[in-house]
């Protein structure tokens, strides 16, 4: 029997208990493809988002600089997505 003894970590998904900088470093890791995440700007423009309503000032610098390099329609789409996220109330305001 082969074995591959490559550890394959999965991707963290937002959660309600995350923090502004928490987001922030999700967003980071799918803006750059860090940890194993793939670059997928919608998913990034989405966490800096959330991190911004968690009170992160650096994930709004973040998300207006990628917003320069995205369509309206994936930043529409990565809105919507956050969007959703909230209303299912997986994430939360700032308080």
């Amino acid at each position: 029997m082969i074995t591959n003894d490559v550890e394959f970590k999965s991707i963290p998904l937002p959660t309600a208990e995350m923090g502004g900088d928490e987001l922030f470093q999700l967003g980071m890791m799918y803006s750059t493809g860090q940890g194993g995440a793939p670059v997928d700007l919608i998913s990034a423009h989405m966490m800096f988002n959330l991190a911004s309503m968690r009170g992160s000032l650096e994930a709004q610098v973040y998300r207006k600089e990628l917003s320069r390099e995205m369509g309206r329609e994936d930043i529409a789409e990565a809105q919507k997505a956050a969007r959703q996220w909230l209303d299912a109330g997986r994430i939360g305001y700032a308080a």
